[in-house]
């Protein structure tokens, strides 16, 4: 039998009407991208900056204030300074310092020597990720001092200079606003049509729709279209902010990035109309549809964990989930100049994801009609 456009569209019709109807499910689809965005992409920030540093500087010497002053100009440290071991001490005890900078005497002449002159920092190791940064960022600061000091030329003879690709000032957003695209286009994708069939059977329509000519295949297509309307133009929506809002580039191909979201987008409609095809029942519906939308998301997509520090038993798990290939199209699309052969990889897994879903959903849907 061949598909019958018809049947397809005029249940992608219905189910529009639907949603016309449903004040939440459009506040759910216009809405919820822009909060999401504004919410993480301007709260969460990877980029430490004003840390509170406790200084005692008892050298009180050129190089000790040349030592501060690299700090100061780095923005890294807000630097509180201190004149006694009591002070000192007093100032400890109210918790609100996260490192202790201590310049001992003699510093200015053991560098003017040409010997190694050192400074004590001492860290508060209860955030050790914070603690790592202000490691890093001390001994940048220190070598910066020393080089200011004892050579001002010694730049030109460095060895190993550093530049930054892609992400030249290290811009934590750029980091974090690709992986939002895959959390909202996904979420969303999975709670818009987790509530369908489920709302279907609440109300008693499902019988009606089932009696209808339309195969299972065309029914879950029906049902899909209009969704992935609304989700397509969420993501749009959201490459919108992150080009305007937060100055992303886009460096590689836009139609290669419309192209991994319809990958994604489908597949993770068909994988919530699953949801609501199994449970029948909304409020169930919904409690999947976050657990699964939300939890891979942030868990299984590099989002938060690095995949490479994971175990390999995890990091091959990981390749279940679609967040975790988006994430990497994504970023690379919004970063790089990644093309097709870059990116075929994630695409077919994409793919795969897609067409597995589909199937499900059809496959599903196939035993309601004939139970």
């Amino acid at each position: 039998m061949k598909t019958s456009f018809r049947h397809i569209f005029s249940i992608a019709g219905k189910e529009a009407k639907h949603i016309r109807r449903d004040p939440f499910t459009l506040a759910v689809a216009l809405l919820l991208p822009m909060l999401f965005v504004a919410f993480f992409g301007f709260v969460i920030n990877l980029d430490y900056h004003n840390i509170p540093l406790l200084v005692r500087d008892n050298d009180q010497s050129r190089s000790s204030r040349e030592l501060l002053m690299q700090a100061a100009a780095a923005g890294y440290f807000d630097a509180t300074t201190v004149h006694s071991p009591a002070e000192t001490e007093k100032t400890l005890q109210k918790n609100s310092m996260k490192g202790l900078l201590i310049i001992p005497p003699g510093f200015h002449d053991t560098l003017t020597r040409g010997e190694v002159a050192r400074a004590q920092l001492l860290v508060d190791g209860s955030d050790n990720a914070l603690a790592s940064l202000m490691n890093m960022y001390m001994q940048g600061i220190s070598a910066a001092a020393q080089r200011a000091l004892v050579n001002p030329d010694e730049n030109a003879h460095d060895v190993i200079r550093t530049r930054y690709l892609f992400n030249p000032e290290l811009n934590s957003r750029w980091f974090i606003v690709p992986a939002l695209s895959t959390v909202i286009i996904g979420f969303l994708a999975i709670i818009l049509t987790a509530l369908t069939v489920a709302r279907e059977w609440e109300n008693g329509s499902m019988e009606l729709l089932l009696s209808t000519p339309a195969r299972p295949f065309e029914i879950v297509l029906g049902k899909l279209l209009p969704y992935f309307a609304l989700s397509f133009f969420d993501a749009l929506l959201v490459f919108a902010l992150a080009l305007i809002v937060f100055h992303m580039p886009c460096a590689g191909s836009f139609p290669l990035y419309l192209l991994a979201c319809t990958f994604y987008i489908i597949g993770a409609l068909a994988l919530g109309l699953l949801i609501s095809v199994l449970t029948r029942q909304q409020q169930a519906a919904i409690q999947f549809g976050f657990a699964i939308g939300l939890l891979p998301s942030f868990m299984f997509s590099g989002f938060i964990f690095p995949i490479e520090n994971m175990p390999l038993f995890f990091r091959c798990f990981t390749g279940l989930f679609p967040q975790r290939w988006f994430l990497s199209l994504s970023r690379s699309l919004f970063l790089t100049e990644a093309g097709l052969n870059d990116l075929i990889g994630p695409l077919a897994a994409l793919f795969i994801f897609m067409v597995v879903m589909v199937g499900l959903a059809v496959k599903n849907f196939k035993t309601d009609v004939e139970p």
